[in-house]
């Protein structure tokens, strides 16, 4: 009887160090794929800071205004005016969709049973 609990148990520990040896590898594997992830958005954001200081660097009012001037023949551009701008109030908006209650449904509680 001693022997199969001593066979048992040696059988157990052999089991339970296979599970934790591949518990070891798949947690390994699991941290590498978060660094990778995390040196990804790294990348990401560099390039997202990179992409948003050539967007400021390109629409610098005098560079568009120069731009605008060396084209005023191809595109006529002009520039704005103060009585170019309007009021909300001033936005033609699209009607609200009418309903349509040919068929009203009448609803009440007169026959419910109260909790």
């Amino acid at each position: 009887m001693r022997t199969l609990i001593y066979v048992m148990t040696f059988l157990s520990v052999i089991g339970l160090a296979f599970w934790a040896y591949h518990e070891n590898y798949k947690t390994q594997a699991a941290i590498s794929e978060v660094e990778r992830l995390q040196r990804d958005i790294g990348l990401a954001r560099e390039r997202l800071a990179v992409l948003r200081a050539e967007w400021a660097y390109l629409n610098r009012p005098d560079r568009l205004r120069d731009l605008a001037e060396l084209n005023f023949d191809r595109l006529g551009l002009l520039p704005f005016r103060p009585d170019q701008f309007g009021r909300a109030d001033q936005v033609a908006y699209p009607a609200p969709p009418s309903l349509d209650l040919s068929q009203p449904v009448d609803v009440t509680s007169a026959g419910a049973e109260k909790p």
